[in-house]
């Protein structure tokens, strides 16, 4: 795949950052960044994956990738082996990293649960828009078909996305990170997909809640059921088709799935690790699996 690095907004990190993505791909979204977004991709470049598949035709679906506490983009992309399915499935891959605190890890001010240990003004939110609204001016992105994949820290801050952002992106992947426990701060402005993934023994981000310097977070049952809320679905989940082996270490089909039904749009799901730990070791169905889930409903 190509990495593209145009006007110093877009980093290419290690992997053929001399590539040529080819010419923009135009699309009717979004008006010119403005000065404050420009400004803050000037300071924070990222890193966009773009398939070499592209050839000018259909607008192609976005996926926004949000690395954990400590973690880069690039490390995230390597465990997960996104750039190599945004190559089999032909989607633009955006790899940002989050900013350095006081003890130099890398982090996103997603919930006051996770992960601004120092205090930090930086607007993450607004960052991760600027990423969006680039992407878009620069590529044919389908606005439909806007996703954000999220582990740990990342997590939480792809349910602030969901949260605030709900009119812009069709659906979102949370592994091991919740949303707010104050459900009163989220509240979307559209139907949002959401796939909660979550290990049963997460020694790190607790499955059923637990807190972070002193503030809570709720566990992966309460956040998937606020979020089948939110999208209107049916206050009981289902089998979701059947069980997955996902974690190399576990044996057999340890995944259970869970869908909410009858949603007025969007969806809910919950994938439990039957004895996860916080960094499953993954088998070939990740990350496909979760990338079908989110192709399987864009927006309408």
């Amino acid at each position: 795949p190509s990495v593209s690095q145009d006007a110093g907004a877009v980093d290419g990190g290690d992997l053929d950052a001399g590539a040529d993505a080819g010419p923009p791909l135009l699309d009717a979204g979004p008006g010119p960044l403005t000065p404050a977004q420009e400004a803050l991709l000037a300071a924070r470049p990222y890193r966009l994956v773009v398939p070499d598949a592209s050839d000018g035709g259909a607008p192609m679906p976005f996926l926004l990738s949000l690395h954990g506490y400590s973690s880069t983009g690039l490390e995230q992309d390597l465990y997960m082996g996104l750039t190599a399915l945004a190559q089999a499935k032909g989607f633009i891959l955006a790899t940002p990293d989050g900013t350095l605190d006081t003890t130099l890890q890398r982090f996103w001010n997603a919930t006051d649960a996770c992960c601004n240990f120092s205090g930090a003004t930086v607007d993450d939110v607004a960052y991760l828009t600027a990423i969006l609204d680039d992407v878009r001016l620069k590529y044919r992105v389908d606005p439909k078909r806007v996703f954000v994949l999220g582990h740990s820290n990342g997590a939480f801050m792809a349910h602030r996305l969901a949260c605030e952002k709900a009119d812009r992106i069709a659906g979102i992947v949370a592994l091991a990170g919740e949303s707010w426990n104050d459900a009163d701060r989220c509240q979307p402005s559209a139907k949002v997909a959401v796939l909660q993934v979550h290990g049963t023994l997460d020694a790190v981000i607790a499955y059923g809640g637990g807190a972070n310097v002193g503030h809570l977070y709720p566990g992966s049952p309460e956040t998937i059921a606020g979020w089948a809320a939110r999208n209107g679905c049916s206050s009981t989940p289902i089998s979701a088709g059947g069980d997955l082996n996902l974690d190399l270490l576990l044996l057999g089909d340890e995944t259970q799935r869970v869908r909410f039904e009858n949603c007025q749009g969007g969806a809910a799901e919950l994938w439990t690790i039957q004895g996860g730990s916080h960094i499953p070791s993954w088998t070939s169905s990740w990350p496909e699996a979760p990338w079908g889930f989110l192709m399987a409903h864009p927006k309408p």
